[in-house]
């Protein structure tokens, strides 16, 4: 177990970014087409394929799932992991073709201090290029903090990043989740070094700090970054059981409370925060609806075990003015 979403079998994952910019995407490339499906509780999201996704419509399978920054302009991520998937021959049969499905979530980090002359009009941003390389590279083994899609990701006060974690549910079958911090609010409990996930937390992945010897009104208190739609975190996860479409969007909607736990606020009306859920199927299916709800539990926990991982890993942007990251804070 790597404590990665890639301990589920069937899935690898890949990073690209543009330092410059400070903005990147990740990839999350399944080996074979696989049942996935999507829960949008924030409300602002920014999004590209997620309707196919809903359990009553007519496509079963994706072939990757992409989180990247810079916003609408990040949506072109996706072209180019179709690229890369075409040219494997992968994707939903037409006829002699096949398009690849490939759904989308964009996080807003256009104003972290990188140079993204795009946003002022008239230069193509670096989305589609990112994308195929991160498809191209994915593999077993990925990076953690200032990476990919959470490259250029911020919370209210500390640096995001990119975030996973990995169990094996009272099932059997193994869990995994993937997200992109990005928050309007904080991971952690006030100003101090203790995240919100604390009672999650497994062999100090994220510091080993636990709980605060007390928590405050203040420590309450809600703590907002920027303005208008400068907001979302984004996620994935994934277990190596067979799910139906149902069962992922159950999945994905129970995952929702690992966002809630790890993060303060979530689900405001200016977040755009999303997960999807994919079942790789290598295992078998859960025996009742409480097996099913063990691994609701687990993808829960891993996820808001993956927030924390995310902003305990990253390190800051090279700009005047960027945000502090937990270590910088806060020591190892």
């Amino acid at each position: 177990m790597r404590n990665l979403i890639t301990d589920v079998r069937g899935l690898l994952v890949g990073h690209a970014h543009d330092s410059a910019a400070a903005t990147g995407v990740t990839v999350a490339l399944f080996e074979r087409p696989t049942v996935a499906s999507v829960a949008i509780l924030g409300g602002a999201p920014g999004v590209r394929e997620t309707a196919l996704l809903e359990p009553e419509m007519t496509v079963e399978h994706v072939d990757a799932i992409v989180l990247s920054g810079g916003s609408a302009w990040g949506l072109a991520a996706a072209d180019g992991v179709m690229a890369h998937l075409a040219s494997q021959g992968r994707g939903f049969p037409i006829g002699p073709l096949h398009v690849p499905i490939v759904p989308q979530a964009i996080l807003f980090d256009l104003l972290n201090g990188g140079d993204k002359p795009w946003a002022k009009g008239g230069l193509e941003a670096p989305y589609r290029r990112l994308g195929a390389h991160a498809a191209a590279t994915a593999a077993a083994d990925f990076a953690l903090g200032t990476a990919g899609a959470g490259y250029g990701a911020t919370t209210a006060n500390l640096k995001g990043g990119l975030g996973s974690a990995s169990a094996r549910a009272a099932t059997g079958q193994i869990v995994g989740a993937l997200v992109a911090v990005n928050a309007v609010g904080t991971a952690q409990i006030g100003d101090g070094p203790h995240f919100w996930a604390a009672p999650y937390e497994r062999d100090s992945e994220f510091g080993g700090r636990g709980w605060p010897a007390g928590i405050s009104a203040e420590d309450l208190g809600l703590r907002f970054k920027g303005g208008t739609g400068q907001n979302t975190t984004i996620a994935m996860v994934a277990t190596d059981a067979v799910l139906t479409k149902a069962q992922c969007k159950r999945l994905a909607l129970a995952a929702h409370d690992g966002l809630a736990r790890a993060l303060r606020p979530s689900h405001g009306a200016l977040d755009g925060d999303i997960v999807f859920a994919a079942a790789t199927g290598h295992s078998g299916a859960p025996s009742d609806a409480f097996a099913l709800t063990e691994l609701c539990a687990t993808a829960a926990d891993v996820l808001a075990r993956a927030v924390a991982r995310g902003v305990h890993a990253a390190t800051a942007l090279p700009f005047a003015g960027a945000l502090p990251a937990w270590r910088d804070r806060f020591g190892g």
